[in-house]
């Protein structure tokens, strides 16, 4: 789903593994306001439904994290069958590992052998009308999460031997290590602005080894902290919104 997902909108299914469990989330490329809570709750309910019926078991997440306050604590544990975290730094689905990896019991090779080379063919379709350098940086916004994705696991996405692409975007004067730079500024603008995760979680989230890796890259590109970026663009932010608001 999280592949094939941008077939039909402009939205993201990002998933990222830590250890024993995986946190599934939505990113919506074109928004520029908060998604509306029923919105979360539609996706992380749709999720779920889909995990139970292609498994064939009551497969429950492990925990769900929201952003809101707590509000009807009763009727989401009941729900998703789950601990609930409200005020949590983003909105996240997690589940164990295991659950995530569960084969369908509707799963038919035959079937998917039909289908799928449909579904690469739109999706080569689709990404053949941006650049080179615009689909390696997509790629390496989704993979960027607590991992350092490395041109062999890109091209692989692309469908692409390394060399072709390397081939490629030397061609558009564009060098992998720079684009892997311009996607972590652009993600890091994007948590700093739309989320409430600690620095150091962002740090772990751009593929950096510590804190600190990610303070000077930052640093190098805005020429200020990641904590005064987000303190001066969120005062700009409730300026522009009273300047626009109805007296």
């Amino acid at each position: 789903m999280a592949r094939y997902k941008q077939l039909t909108c402009p939205e993201e299914i990002r998933i990222a593994e830590r250890g024993d469990e995986c946190a599934v989330q939505f990113l919506w490329l074109l928004a520029n306001e908060v998604e509306p809570a029923l919105l979360i709750d539609v996706c992380f309910a749709w999720i779920v439904g889909i995990g139970r019926r292609g498994t064939g078991r009551l497969l429950n997440p492990k925990r769900v994290e929201l952003q809101r306050t707590e509000a009807h604590r009763k009727m989401y544990e009941q729900h998703f069958q789950c601990p609930v975290k409200f005020g949590a730094r983003q909105n996240v689905l997690v589940f164990d590992k295991a659950d995530v990896e569960r084969p369908f019991v509707t799963h038919n090779a035959d079937l998917l052998a039909i289908l799928a080379p449909q579904l690469e063919a739109e999706l080569t379709q689709q990404l053949a009308q941006k650049s080179v350098s615009e689909q390696v940086k997509g790629i390496l916004k989704r993979l960027l999460a607590g991992q350092r994705p490395g041109l062999e696991a890109v091209a692989g996405e692309l469908r692409l031997s390394t060399r072709t692409l390397q081939r490629r975007l030397t061609g558009e004067r564009a060098t992998f290590q720079q684009l892997v730079e311009d996607a972590r500024r652009e993600l890091a603008q994007h948590y700093l602005l739309h989320s409430s995760l600690e620095l150091n979680e962002t740090a772990y989230l751009l593929g950096y080894e510590d804190a600190n890796s990610f303070f000077r890259a930052f640093h190098h590109w805005e020429g200020t902290s990641p904590g005064e970026w987000r303190a001066s663009h969120a005062r700009s932010g409730q300026t522009r919104e009273a300047e626009t608001s109805p007296v």
